[in-house]
């Protein structure tokens, strides 16, 4: 398969900006929550772990439940996003997020402790799949990737303020409130998203033209929303089943390579292992204290905000595959630097951690200002209309599954392997995911969402 050509950018469309910062910063605090979730973990599982006495194995299962959650969420919120609408969809998202905030405070043991990172997994889910499509859905080409790379800002954000909130408690060894301060961002994006309205490429699709055409004209002028509903008509006119089976044809299958491929790549290059086990690698690395161990991840989580405040000021001016380049290039050359300290740990000595700790920022700063954010904007540029919920959902799915399995085994792969050669095999896939962006990935940059699908399927046919 072939990497798509540059097309010539159509003219643009105008757009109200307020209206689009407003939409995307609502639609980004669902990025906040799955952030949050994701990364309070790290410091919350020291606590959990001496709290109810538990082995590498059910360490590994707290961590990875909410990946089963978020793949489950992932299959049912897609479908939903489809049929009733991604407003309705992100409302109920917002709805589990508080429940399962609400339930892993009270647990008295470590199953109803699982049971509620696996209700937060099922709202991370449902958010993940549904906030960049409803941001794309309204965005113009100009400014598309910026705008759904705020919602991997916000993302950041959350790892951060996790981090943060972690080591705020962690003298305390307070983790039931590390978890149910996550009902406080929750509650607040529940009530937000009442104020947003459905997306118009959604309306129309259901024949809901009337309603379409309202919301198009809340945030363009009239020449803008007709421009916009005649792109709208000429993509559903062809029309796509609206079947889980629909991914495989022709028209949406080489749509269904890149996003499966990429957001699996994405997860196999071991970035999570880094959110979820921080402060355990940092222990590796000879930093023994807790909070000394915590306040190491949280560098590395603000160096994330950085990088993805760089991704989204360069996105749509570079282009998404020159960052990609030098972004997992800086990936590959990090995790390789990291490896051969582990190699050389007794030589290094109490260098290590500090070593360690830049390797792990250097790490995570080139992947937010490369696969972080573009993974998901790709995501929800390549498929058509009438399966974008779906093509989501599963892009989602494959992303929860390669980040599950890598979760559930970095321990036991440490143990098995050593540090030096877990690394060592993150950065080959690094180099994978470099041969996977010249030969397969598209350059979508400044192009109308219709024009990206309908190329997509010119190349696999």
């Amino acid at each position: 398969m072939k990497a798509l050509s540059n097309p010539v950018a159509v003219p643009e469309t105008p757009v109200r900006s307020q209206f689009l910062w407003r939409i995307s910063f609502i639609a980004g605090l669902g990025g906040i929550l799955y952030g949050y979730d994701m990364g309070i973990i790290a410091a919350a599982l020291i606590f959990v772990k001496e709290s109810f006495a538990l082995s590498t194995r059910m360490q590994e299962i707290v961590v990875s439940i909410v990946l089963i959650g978020a793949m489950a969420g992932a299959l049912i919120g897609g479908t939903i996003a489809d049929r009733i609408g991604r407003r309705a969809t992100l409302l109920w998202g917002a709805a589990i997020f508080i429940a399962g905030s609400l339930l892993a405070p009270l647990a008295p043991n470590v199953y109803l402790v699982i049971a509620a990172r696996a209700l937060l997994g099922i709202a991370i889910g449902f958010t993940s799949v549904t906030a960049p499509v409803y941001v794309s859905e309204l965005s113009p080409p100009r400014s598309r990737g910026m705008l759904i790379g705020l919602y991997q800002l916000a993302l950041t954000l959350g790892i951060a303020g996790a981090d943060l909130v972690g080591y705020w408690l962690a003298g305390a060894h307070a983790w039931r409130w590390m978890f149910g301060i996550g009902a406080i961002p929750a509650a607040l994006f529940l009530v937000l998203i009442l104020t947003l309205p459905e997306s118009p490429r959604w309306l129309f699709g259901q024949n809901r033209k009337a309603e379409a055409e309202a919301v198009l004209r809340t945030y363009t002028n009239e020449e803008g929303a007709s421009l916009l509903l005649d792109e709208i008509r000429t993509a559903l006119a062809a029309k796509v089943e609206k079947r889980w089976s629909a991914l495989w044809s022709p028209a949406v299958r080489g749509s269904l390579f890149i996003a499966v491929g990429f957001t699996v790549l994405q997860q196999v290059t071991g970035i999570n292992t880094i959110i979820y086990y921080g402060p355990q690698i940092f222990a590796l690395a000879g930093i023994t204290s807790n909070k000394s161990a915590i306040f190491s991840t949280l560098l590395v989580a603000i160096m994330n905000v950085v990088g993805t405040i760089i991704a989204l000021i360069l996105v749509d001016r570079a282009g998404r595959k020159p960052l990609l380049y030098a972004g997992v290039g800086g990936m590959t050359l990090s995790l390789f630097v990291l490896a051969y300290a582990f190699h050389n740990q007794i030589a290094l000595g109490a260098s290590l951690g500090m070593l360690a700790t830049a390797c792990l920022m250097v790490y995570i700063t080139f992947f937010a200002f490369s696969m972080g954010p573009i993974a998901w904007i790709l995501v929800s540029e390549v498929f058509p209309l009438h399966v974008r919920g779906r093509g989501v959902a599963a892009a989602t799915i494959g992303s929860g599954t390669s980040n599950f399995i890598v979760s559930l085994t970095f321990l036991s792969l440490i143990n098995a392997a050593g540090k030096s050669a877990t690394f060592s095999i993150y950065g080959i896939f690094c180099i994978l995911t470099l041969l996977f962006v010249r030969f397969v990935v598209p350059e979508t940059a400044g192009r109308q969402l219709e024009s990206i699908s309908a190329e997509t399927s010119l190349n696999t046919q």
